[in-house]
């Protein structure tokens, strides 16, 4: 990650580290599929920049609390749901360069 970007995380690194762990439990799933997917899907995340603009606009007009947690976990719950479907829709293998064929999901 740049200088840059740890930088900005800086004031709210605290939250996105809770952050990460709450949006892990918001996306299980007793469905042994799902719930595999959506752990690979949160494996390969990238630097977080959105639920970071959440954090810091919460910031800036008042204080974290859990509501500024459900706001980043839905942004970021959208953007992986558009992901997703983009690469249904173009039946794409690969995502970064990563192959993601579910067939490739253990047991």
């Amino acid at each position: 990650m740049s200088e840059i970007i740890q930088h900005i995380r800086k004031p709210v690194e605290e939250h996105l580290l809770q952050f990460e762990h709450k949006f892990e439990q918001a996306v299980y799933s007793d469905v042994y599929l799902l719930n595999k997917i959506t752990k690979y899907v949160i494996k390969r995340k990238g630097k977080q920049i959105r639920p970071l603009l959440v954090f810091l606009s919460a910031r800036m007009f008042d204080d974290i609390n859990d509501k500024t947690h459900h706001a980043a976990a839905l942004v970021e719950l959208l953007h992986t749901a558009t992901l997703l479907h983009d690469d249904v829709v173009d039946n794409s293998n690969e995502r970064r360069g990563f192959f993601q064929c579910l067939c490739t999901l253990e047991k």
